[in-house]
């Protein structure tokens, strides 16, 4: 199997690593979390079935991109990433925590009429120091109304504030 796009640092400065066969679903909602921070994003090249060639070219395009990240972060920087993916998973049940005891966030969620109990939602990571961005979705609405609402919540001082 020959990739068809470029697996480096992409124009919108991501770096991109592959990645193949079965997912981790919390590792991909961990990565997601902080994709935004560490400009860094995972890309499947391929399911379940692979073959040597295919690993061999997605591990020749990902060393090159470790050694950018490395460049960038440190030599350090895997650890680091993955403990922070493992820390957003941490917090992100905080961050909810918050959320479902706010009197703001109930209030949109009425707006909306969504029950607590069904939001769907993306958190991200906006900085070390506390911040997440939750963005509610309705997913029964058309395409380009599914995003409800977005706030930003700061775990250390637990309290949620309004995008607009």
């Amino acid at each position: 199997m020959i990739l068809s796009c470029k697996k480096e640092e992409t124009n919108n400065k991501y770096f991109t690593i592959l990645g193949y066969g079965l997912p981790n679903m919390l590792n991909i909602e961990g990565r997601n979390g902080i994709a935004e921070k560490w400009k860094i994003k995972y890309v499947d090249v391929a399911g379940c079935e692979v073959d040597q060639k295919l690993m061999d070219s997605v591990n020749t395009e990902n060393k090159k991109t470790f050694a950018k990240l490395e460049n960038r972060y440190g030599k350090d920087w895997k650890v680091r990433y993955d403990k922070n993916v493992e820390d957003f998973m941490i917090n992100k049940v905080d961050v909810m925590g918050i959320l479902i005891t706010n009197k703001l966030f109930r209030s949109k969620l009425r707006d909306y009429n969504i029950e607590i109990d069904n939001v769907d939602k993306e958190v991200k990571e906006l900085n070390d120091q506390g911040l997440y961005e939750v963005v509610v979705v309705n997913n029964n609405l058309k395409y380009e109304n599914k995003e409800c609402f977005r706030v930003k919540v700061d775990i250390k001082k637990r309290t949620v504030n309004l995008i607009n």
